[in-house]
């Protein structure tokens, strides 16, 4: 399924239908492109303009089809805030073995109580969750804050505001929340071999930065360098106490 495709549409109020009347091909081969398929070049093209947004966003396989870039390289999020949210669900729901969540706060995921939910049902069939925060403490807390423009005590209060929402997954087994004090390159959120990662930048917020999603396929791979990362943060990190 093209999700980029699907939620372009919706945005735009477009049927499959309008979009095969617009470019005079079969109402099925646009039903097609839905499914996954990538279109021929020209007809890329009039999507892209008739959608109003760029190609590349809504056919990140072309990308890699033109440029030889690495088969587990699923989709490209220019921003955080543009990942669906029905994408973070369905990707923490699909787990069977594996939940890693690196972040400093990771506020938008612990404010949506349906995805904690996920979490806590993941965990009582057998997946092992292992949530990362910030240390609130932690200097990299306040000088990512800084850097951000929202101020190190605004972001050390987001850490704490997520560790409270947060805390009644610490009473579930097989749920571990552990904080961390080093600097965050990255976000980094895994379901058994699917990876989201939240690209950050400097002055630039972590809802502004862009997302990739890989699929771990094979060892030596792009997703294997963000998988040992999450390893190493986790070994030096403290498990989090009751209370920030």
């Amino acid at each position: 399924m093209n999700e980029n495709l699907r939620h372009a549409l919706i945005r735009a109020r477009l049927q499959p239908l309008d979009v095969a009347t617009h470019l005079t091909v079969d109402p099925k081969t646009v039903t097609r492109w839905l499914a996954g398929r990538i279109p021929h070049p020209r007809h890329r093209l009039a999507v892209a303009d008739l959608l109003d947004i760029d190609e590349n966003d809504l056919w990140p396989d072309s990308i890699r089809h033109r440029s030889g870039l690495t088969h587990e390289l699923k989709a490209v999020y220019p921003h955080r805030w543009a990942v669906p949210a029905d994408t973070w669900r369905t990707f923490f729901a699909s787990a069977t073995t594996n939940i890693d969540i690196l972040v400093y706060s990771g506020l938008f995921l612990a404010e949506d109580s349906g995805l904690l939910r996920i979490l806590t049902d993941r965990a009582q069939v057998g997946v092992r969750v292992r949530i990362l925060l910030g240390d609130p403490d932690s200097p990299h807390v306040t000088t990512r804050g800084t850097e951000e423009g929202i101020g190190g005590d605004v972001m050390a209060s987001r850490v704490r505001n997520a560790h409270a929402l947060y805390r009644p997954l610490q009473d579930v087994e097989g749920i571990e929340l552990r904080l961390h004090r080093t600097v965050l390159y990255n976000s980094i959120y895994r379901a058994d071999n699917e990876l989201l990662i939240n690209l950050h930048a400097y002055g630039t917020r972590a809802p502004e930065a862009p997302v990739i999603y890989l699929t771990h396929t094979e060892a030596n791979s792009t997703a294997t360098t963000y998988l040992t990362s999450f390893e190493h943060v986790w070994t030096s990190a403290e498990p989090a106490g009751r209370s920030l």
